[in-house]
């Protein structure tokens, strides 16, 4: 049977060099004489002879798949003949040498099937080989034997098989029962043995099995592609899953099955003939089917098994395989990945249009809201409805004016009617008519405001209108941020869902829906806001995003050039510039300084102004954080940007001196002696004079409570703790009291970081009569507060700490390490020494990777150098983390001097440095 095998001109290397034929024949020859009638030594003579020639054709298709990376259909046809070969061969050895038989009754016979992917042909280097052995009536012990030797031998191969044995009658009655079974069986590729028995079995399916159950089996993969999505999650989520992700191979594969099961099929090509695709169309499955495999291909072959999930390290070497190299501006993986998210885009166009067509056919059924909403709008005239779709009534006569392609998406979010995919192809094919002349439009200008102002539910046009090009076309400034990702673990999206998502959360503020969630953002827009300018700078807040330039500042010029384009007034454009250019202003003032600190109010409301602006911005940075990804906001982030817009307003309306530190101080003792009625005058008078004014300034009444109770009769050699859930922060809240020593905000550092806490959060103080009050704000590893049964563990390992029982530069080292997948990131270490933006401290900023230990070993080595660090904010996005001290030097002063800032900037250095080297190792 060796000698039927033929070979194939169409793979990515001569097919001699995948698998020699005749010298497989000959070598296997030679072992059948070698091993005589020992059928032990005969398998382990085959498997030798095909271990080497399995690892030659692997590494002939890989060398020609690096060569070519993205010839992905000759490796897949590669890796599916390979496989081919090894089959044919075992089953020739296991039939004609192991258990010959020269007179086979009716009952012993048997044909072996190639099912599922591999019966479709397509193989990744660590592709599953599905197998079906069919027998005529109930298995035999010789059919037994057979596939039991061809089975040991495969495995012995390393192979991983899937494999079946079934009569024609189990294959109707389990296809009919489930169907996976059913889609494999639609797969099947006959290999080998009876072609009688082949021929019986595809005639039955075909008539027995498949025949009249088109819609039922249309609508269980519609329904198995919905439970995977919801599964894997978007298309535009950062980390793909290139075969089951949405817009993935599966969903390509799923069109295929359905279009095979409906038309007999064998091939994507022979749907152009059907009318289900136009010839653009299947060149469009056919580039993306390409390049997903080729990216299947080359994951398998880095990791050295089966693996589909492009995770971010993966993402890096997939990039390099695949030829992808960096610009000035932009890694070669964000390129490569803005390419995926394209060819996903255009699956899930294609898998719209298909699914259309069948409803068309009747073959699926309908959305069930548009029947269960069966109430018929009324629509414009030029539109007509289509199973339940928005359709265009007369194509020659909608494009006679341009302004249609913008209408289309109007009338669409007006009945709250899906546009028909027919509509969406005549708005793509004619892109064109969106010219300069339209962009300049009053009308055009006015209808693309109204999809934006006038519905409640913006995203959903825009996100149509991005993936059919016309908010590129209408403006082009959008095009280079379509798809393109972001290669980093704090944006969960490409840059243009982000922005979509970011008004999405918009929308959702003004229906009213995040009342409770977002009363101050909500209430801004009850009392009413302008729209335009919001919406538009909303829409253009990223746009400069993968540029050499800071994105900020080419986003501010782009959008002076927008602005007027899109209908704004001279003073809206104005306004739209500036929040654009200042979009992150609200966020790194909130999260990365110490807004307890009066000057950081100051400066802030210096920079924006205008209460109008205060609003616009908050909401913006809102819309910004929430639209990063799906837990990215939280409680904390949301106290942090309250706190500040509400200081920042109060700053406006009663004039910057009442940021005045002295009366912050009075008020927060009045505060404290309300807070403290059981108190007797004589220990409220020691507690309210033993404080330096910035510990009244930096806390809040809550805080000077639990310390007043922590320090009320502690002694020099205790250690007072108190530990709570801050449920308004989303953290918790850990408070401390002992007698002041150097060093100590390192060694609280260690001690919560040797517990898996993150700090987002701290300030120190020292008292006149010499201890030490500290409050740091922490979380667990998912951002949210210690559970209460964990605070015991966490109090132990502090008093161990400071006791000395535990020492955390040594205890640390095994718990900062690096994750696999977050060392593909590259993130340069920024640090800043600000002595204007506090009346009293050097504000050291570090901006670097983030890693367990980081905040200790900056905290100890500030330590070292006689730093006083008196607060500090810790900002995370991702991989990257913000780290902000406010401290003095040893004498209580700023860090002036260029030389002491130079030395302790390289010391900081170096410990981030070595700190990176000991989490990598």
């Amino acid at each position: 049977m060796i000698q039927l095998i033929t070979a194939r001109d169409d793979l990515i290397c001569p097919a001699e060099t995948i698998f020699d034929i005749p010298a497989v024949a000959a070598e296997i020859a030679r072992a059948v004489a070698e091993a005589g009638p020992d059928m032990g030594a005969l398998r382990r003579g085959v498997v030798a002879c095909l271990s080497t020639r399995i690892t030659q054709g692997r590494d002939a298709i890989a060398e020609g798949l690096a060569a070519q990376p993205f010839a992905a259909r000759p490796a897949t046809r590669s890796y599916c003949w390979l496989t081919d070969c090894l089959i044919l061969t075992t089953l020739d050895v296991a039939t004609r040498v192991m258990h010959p038989l020269p007179n086979p009754t009716e009952a012993e016979r048997i044909a072996v099937f190639a099912v599922g992917g591999y019966g479709r042909g397509e193989m990744a280097p660590h592709s599953d080989v599905d197998l079906l052995f069919l027998t005529p009536y109930k298995i035999t012990p010789w059919a037994e034997s057979v596939i039991e030797s061809m089975l040991y031998m495969l495995w012995d191969l390393r192979l991983k098989v899937g494999h079946s044995s079934r009569t024609i009658r189990d294959c109707l009655r389990l296809g009919g029962e489930d169907y996976t079974i059913r889609t494999a069986l639609l797969e099947n590729r006959f290999l080998a043995g009876e072609g009688d028995l082949a021929e019986k079995l595809n005639q039955r399916l075909w008539n027995d099995l498949f025949k009249g159950s088109e819609r039922a089996f249309t609508e269980a993969k519609l329904a198995e592609r919905d439970a995977r999505h919801e599964k894997q999650g978007e298309r535009y989520m950062v980390e793909p899953n290139v075969k089951e992700g949405k817009g993935g191979l599966r969903d390509l594969q799923s069109l295929f099955w359905i279009a095979k099961y409906l038309h007999r099929v064998r091939d994507v090509s022979e749907l152009v003939a059907l009318g289900m695709f136009t010839p653009e169309e299947f060149a469009t499955f056919s580039k993306a089917e390409n390049f997903l495999w080729a990216v299947r291909c080359h994951l398998h072959l880095i990791i050295g098994r089966p693996n589909d999930q492009l995770t971010f390290d993966m993402q890096v070497e997939v990039a390099q395989r695949m030829g992808y190299k960096d610009t000035a501006a932009r890694r070669g993986v964000e390129i490569f990945m803005q390419d995926y998210f394209r060819h996903a885009t255009a699956v899930g166009d294609l898998t719209r249009i298909f699914l259309t067509k069948l409803e068309a056919t009747q073959i699926k059924s309908e959305p069930l809201l548009q029947r269960l909403l069966r109430r018929r709008k009324t629509l414009k005239e030029g539109y007509v409805e289509v199973h339940g779709r928005l359709g265009i009534a007369d194509p020659k006569s909608f494009l006679t004016d341009p302004l249609n392609l913008l209408r289309l998406f109007e009338e669409a979010l007006r009945t709250g009617l899906l546009i028909h995919p027919d509509a969406m192809l005549l708005v793509s094919a004619n892109i064109r008519l969106i010219d300069e002349s339209m962009r300049n439009d009053p009308a055009a200008q006015k209808l693309f405001l109204d999809l934006l102002l006038k519905h409640g539910n913006p995203e959903r046009a825009l996100r149509r209108m991005n993936e059919l090009g016309v908010l590129s076309a209408f403006i082009p400034e959008f095009e280079p941020i379509v798809a393109m990702m972001q290669f980093n673990m704090y944006h969960h999206y490409t840059v243009d869902e982000h922005i979509i998502q970011c008004i999405s959360h918009l929308a959702q503020i003004e229906r009213r829906e995040l009342i409770e969630e977002l009363p101050v953002s909500s209430s801004i827009l009850k009392e009413g806001i302008n729209r335009r300018v919001l919406y538009v700078a909303l829409l253009l807040h990223d746009i400069g995003k993968g540029r050499e330039e800071d994105h900020a500042i080419l986003g501010a010029r782009i959008a002076r050039r927008v602005g007027p384009r899109l209908g704004l007034k001279p003073r809206e454009v104005d306004t739209v510039e500036w929040l654009v250019r200042y979009h992150l202003l609200m966020s790194d003032m909130a999260q990365k300084r110490d807004i307890a600190d009066p000057r950081t109010v100051r400066d802030f409301a210096k920079a924006v102004q205008t209460r109008e602006r205060l609003d616009l911005l908050l909401l913006l940075t809102v819309c910004d954080i929430r639209g990063v990804g799906p837990g990215t906001w939280n409680n904390w982030k949301a106290s942090l940007l309250r706190a500040l817009y509400r200081q920042t307003r109060r700053a406006m309306e009663g004039g910057l001196e009442d940021l005045n530190r002295e009366q912050r101080g009075s008020d927060a003792k009045r505060n404290l002696r309300e807070a403290l009625p059981d108190w007797d005058a004589k220990d409220l008078k020691h507690e309210t004079s033993r404080h330096y004014p910035p510990y009244w300034q930096g806390l809040h009444v809550t805080a000077h409570v639990v310390f007043a109770r922590l320090l009320h009769n502690l002694t020099e050699d205790e250690i007072a703790i108190d530990l709570a859930i801050d449920e308004d922060r989303d953290a918790t809240r850990a408070c401390f009291a002992l007698a002041d020593h150097p060093g100590i905000f390192s060694r609280l550092a260690g001690a919560l970081a040797l517990v898996g806490a993150n700090v987002v959060d701290a300030r120190t103080y020292t008292s006149k009569d010499g201890f030490a009050t500290a409050v740091f704000w922490i979380q667990d590893a998912d951002g949210h507060p210690f559970e209460a049964d964990r605070l015991p563990r966490l109090r132990n390992m502090i008093q161990k700490t400071l006791k000395g029982e535990v020492v955390p530069r040594e205890a640390i080292k095994s718990r900062d390490k690096l994750k696999k997948r977050e060392r593909a990131f590259r993130v340069p270490t920024h640090i800043t020494f600000d002595n204007d933006g506090s009346e009293i401290y050097t504000i050291i900023e570090v901006d670097t990777r983030d890693r367990p230990g980081l905040l200790y070993d900056l905290t100890r080595t500030l330590a070292a150098n006689n730093v006083y660090i008196a607060s500090a904010v810790i900002a995370t996005f991702g991989e990257q983390v913000v780290d902000t001290f406010y401290v003095k030097d040893m004498f209580g002063l700023k860090f002036h001097s260029d030389s002491k800032r130079a030395a302790l900037e390289r010391k900081l250095r170096a410990a981030i440095e070595e700190g990176v080297e000991r989490a990598s190792a």
